[in-house]
């Protein structure tokens, strides 16, 4: 598991947001068993307590359970999952869109900037 973080940006979210849209995309399946809090903190290059919150915060939305001495494992019905993810997508679709209107760019100005990255 490769992991971006923005500096920027609280750790946490970004991990809870990461893991939820790996999960989301079917990287992890569902009741496939996670990487423990310390690989994922060692891979992320984070405090393992951040992590460990971040997999609470997983637990307690229905994304991911925990069983005692096993591990982390991605829940049953991914359906949790794949509405977090969604929201996380618009949400930062939204904010780079309103972003980009503030700089006075109209719709089409918007989709020729993003056609041109993504090739």
């Amino acid at each position: 598991m490769s992991w971006k973080l923005d500096k920027n940006r609280p750790v946490c979210p970004q991990i809870t947001e990461q893991i939820c849209v790996k999960i989301a995309s079917g990287e992890y399946g569902a009741g496939e068993k996670l990487p423990s809090v310390r690989e994922v903190a060692v891979a992320a290059g984070v405090n393992p307590n951040t992590v460990q919150k971040s997999f609470e915060q997983l637990e307690q939305s229905g994304v991911i359970y925990s069983v005692r001495g096993s591990g982390n494992f991605v829940s049953d019905d991914i359906t949790i999952a794949k509405q977090s993810a969604n929201e996380i997508i618009t949400n930062k679709t939204a904010n780079y869109i309103e972003e980009m209107r503030n700089l006075g760019l109209d719709k089409e100005q918007i989709l020729k900037y993003v056609e041109e990255l993504i090739k």
